[in-house]
């Protein structure tokens, strides 16, 4: 074992190799919706399905509103956030719905400025690089008061699709923040965060930890406010190596994470890690209730490394949604059967990209909800001692 400090204390992160044993949360209802009962670890007919990104550019319906309005009204004007977030829902049926919203959106709260400029994505006005910026930085002590949007947002929601889907939300994990609020936008070398991390590291810990103390905060207003599942969005873990991640990432999402379950520990938590290759062995330390995995990981291998009980979310390579029915059929179908114990949520390994033709997102949630039955069934014949859900 080696560990980390995090304000005072150590978090403890097994070596490659050590599997930790899940316990699946045992609450919940037969009655409740496919996807919650599934991340629960429940076994169920067939794994649930929703798509990272679901709302977006690739929707004709999506850019009507995206070409009229900035990114920011969208996201915090409710009617509209709602409408976003039901667009696909109402076309494709998929078993979560997730709301319209940006892992930044907490960002202003403490003091954070952003904007989404077209072409250019996120630019944050005032980056935190100094322990001066750090020390101006706010709490997250009111979200009702600072982020009044959300919680008509998703009780809104809540009320729209409840027993229906699953209602979705989620946030940035700490890493993940601090490197956008750190670069000032998206930089592919993260030049500035990966100085600071190596100069400084003393600077970025305690960055991490107050990130951390904001999202905790935020997870359970989401939590509070209607969301049943809550994702914790790690989109900038391939800038880390294992040992990078195993340091400045994983002991922070753990730490929201904990807190989380403190208080709602009947409410499933994700952790997707976009760069999780090669971080699997370490990512069995999580204690969250999925694991989310990119499209570059082999999910035979994932299964392997986190074992049956694991329920496994993803992960197929969302560029396949450009071919053929055939082939994205045979692709989900491949994918399901790989997941192998039926602990699987069904997800693109990475957001829809835009220009994807909407029919095609359509025919993978039907994919899944046709074929999936089929590859569960045969692979749970295939394994002795594994009870059938046939029965």
């Amino acid at each position: 074992m080696f560990s980390y400090p995090i304000q005072g204390r150590s978090t403890r992160i097994p070596r490659a190799g050590a599997v930790k044993k899940r316990v699946p949360i045992v609450s919940g209802s037969s009655s409740d919706p496919l996807l919650l009962r599934v991340a629960r670890g429940e076994q169920a007919d067939r794994p649930p399905v929703w798509l990272m990104r679901q709302a977006g550019r690739y929707m004709s319906e999506f850019r009507e509103y995206s070409n009229k309005y900035g990114f920011r009204h969208r996201s915090e004007t409710p009617d509209i956030a709602i409408e976003l977030s039901l667009q696909p829902w109402r076309a494709f049926k998929p078993d979560g719905v997730i709301m319209f919203s940006d892992i930044l959106t907490p960002l202003p709260a403490i003091g954070v400025e952003f904007d989404v400029v077209k072409g250019k994505g996120p630019v944050i006005s005032n980056p935190v690089r100094t322990t001066e910026d750090l020390n101006r930085l706010k709490c997250l002590d009111d979200p009702d008061l600072s982020l009044p949007f959300i919680r008509e947002i998703l009780s809104s929601l809540r009320s729209e699709v409840d027993g229906k889907s699953t209602l979705l939300g989620f946030i940035g994990t700490p890493w993940t923040l601090a490197a956008y609020s750190i670069e000032g936008r998206s930089d592919r070398h993260l030049l500035i965060t990966k100085q600071i991390m190596n100069q400084n590291p003393e600077f970025l810990h305690q960055y991490l930890a107050h990130l951390a103390d904001v999202l905790i905060v935020y997870v359970c207003h989401q939590i509070d406010c209607g969301a049943q599942v809550v994702q914790l969005f790690d989109s900038w873990a391939h800038h880390l190596s294992p040992q990078q991640f195993a340091e400045f990432s994983l002991p922070y999402s753990e730490r929201v994470i904990a807190a989380v379950k403190a208080k709602y520990p009947d409410v499933p938590l994700i952790l997707h890690a976009n760069g999780g290759v090669g971080k699997l062995e370490i990512m069995t330390a999580s204690t969250a209730d999925v694991i989310g995995l990119d499209w570059s990981t082999d999910m035979a291998d994932a299964r392997r490394i986190f074992g049956p009980d694991r329920v496994l979310q993803g992960n197929m390579d969302p560029m396949y949604l450009f071919a053929d029915e055939g082939r994205i059929r045979r692709e989900v179908a491949q994918n399901i059967a790989a997941a192998g114990s039926g602990k699987h949520i069904l997800n693109v390994g990475h957001g829809v990209v835009q220009g994807t033709p909407e029919a095609n997102v359509g025919i993978f949630c039907d994919a899944a909800r046709k074929a999936a039955y089929t590859s569960i069934h045969a692979n749970t014949q295939d394994h002795e001692g594994v009870q059938s859900e046939a029965r």
